[in-house]
């Protein structure tokens, strides 16, 4: 992998040198701040290009990101959607199982009050 991005790398940068070379001539720039009175087209086209890599590349780190926490947000929904359901079926389950305790132990006392009047008969 890492041969692969070297050779991309040193093939972007080629190309990036044959396009200022390739366009040699000069023309005045008027940037927003300050003027450049001569500057080559090839390398005001590359500045350009990185100026709107980079812009492109933090836009998409946003928009990434924003995508990423509606994600996660979905995500902790559907598990707090499912704890809610687990937790109900625990509860529902310890419900049952303290009823049939409790019918278990009136079934014995009943049982015992019989046989001690039974045997007191």
């Amino acid at each position: 992998m890492r041969y692969i991005l070297v050779a991309l790398l040193i093939v972007i940068f080629g190309y990036a040198l044959a396009l200022v070379l390739q366009n040699s001539a000069e023309v005045e720039v008027d940037l927003l701040f300050t003027q450049v009175p001569v500057m080559r087209l090839g390398l005001l086209v590359l500045l350009t290009l990185s100026i709107g890599i980079v812009v492109g590349l933090l836009l998409g780190v946003q928009v990434f990101r924003v995508f990423q926490n509606s994600w996660e947000i979905k995500r902790l929904r559907k598990e707090i959607d499912y704890l809610h359901k687990e937790q109900i079926h625990a509860a529902q389950t310890a419900a049952a199982e303290a009823a049939a305790n409790m019918r278990h132990e009136k079934t014995v006392l009943d049982i015992r009050s019989d046989q001690n009047n039974s045997t007191q008969v």
